[in-house]
């Protein structure tokens, strides 16, 4: 009778080796991560997609217009009708699920306060992420906003770099601890 209960416990779904808890990235939906293309906040959010295999996109002013120059063309971004940053950050927050805005500084201001009043005045969800909250603190909140507001895709938002520096490493450190790297398995301890 007991076999009977295991092996029936066994082929139930998600029972046995598939029970495990999947990786950190697996357990809310989110595919992919879009920005503006800017220096800082923007191309940390896009580098560290592309560095581990989420989708990247997002809204761009005409020619690409970035603090640097132009934004290089391994960012997949698609250019607006005008130069003018305000419209990029519109359909960005407009085509994506929810928005994350980080910062180092607690009070927002320039493009990131728009992109908050565009966040709600479109009655979409948005999370502003400070620095002084710490890396923990923030990727917990962070992981809890995607699964609260099922988030597939996320724009990434926040200062430019000339505006915060470290913002850049701030974003990257945030997003590695709400998705980190799977842990290589252990090979046995031997005893010898």
């Amino acid at each position: 009778m007991r076999k009977a209960a295991r092996l029936s416990s066994a082929l139930r779904p998600g029972a046995g080796a598939r029970s495990r808890q999947p990786p950190a990235r697996a357990t809310f939906p989110l595919a992919a991560i879009w920005s503006g293309g800017q220096t800082g906040a923007d191309r940390a959010a896009l580098d560290f997609a592309r560095a581990r295999g989420f989708a990247t996109g997002g809204w761009c002013p005409r020619g690409r217009r970035a603090e640097d120059g132009v934004i290089p063309p391994e960012y997949p971004l698609t250019e607006t009708t005008s130069e003018d940053y305000e419209e990029r950050t519109r359909l960005n927050v407009r085509d994506c699920d929810a928005t994350v805005i980080f910062s180092l500084a607690s009070e927002l201001s320039g493009g990131s306060r728009y992109t908050l009043a565009c966040a709600r005045a479109l009655g979409k969800p948005v999370l502003h992420l400070c620095a002084a909250e710490g890396v923990r603190a923030a990727a917990a909140r962070l992981r809890a906003f995607l699964q609260r507001h099922r988030v597939r895709r996320l724009n990434v938002a926040g200062p430019r770099a000339s505006q915060e520096p470290g913002v850049g490493a701030w974003v990257t450190a945030v997003l590695e601890a709400a998705w980190p790297r799977e842990q290589p398995a252990r090979s046995p301890r031997r005893t010898s």
